[in-house]
């Protein structure tokens, strides 16, 4: 019994310390400019815990995004060396 109740308090005490804050795609960062700014400072004040999280992963790759096409950069297809004829 103890083999049970155990490894089930550990997974309930996890799960009650998760963070509550809806995920985001990307898309959504890249039209809403306060919130993506507030997340990607709130990502870099605790890089610790919150750097691998899906939102401040979305936020920084809306924010490169945006830079790349300020840039005026072109979306091309990477070349495969590996396949023949290209």
């Amino acid at each position: 019994m103890k083999n049970v109740i155990f490894p089930l308090f550990i997974v309930l005490t996890l799960a009650a310390c998760g963070d509550n804050t809806p995920v985001q795609t990307v898309d959504w960062y890249k039209t809403h400019d306060p919130e993506r700014k507030a997340m990607i400072a709130k990502c870099e004040a605790n890089p610790g815990e919150l750097a691998g999280s899906a939102n401040c992963i979305n936020a920084k790759t809306a924010a490169n995004h945006l830079a790349v096409e300020k840039r005026g950069y072109f979306d091309l297809t990477p070349i495969n060396p590996l396949k023949g004829g290209q």
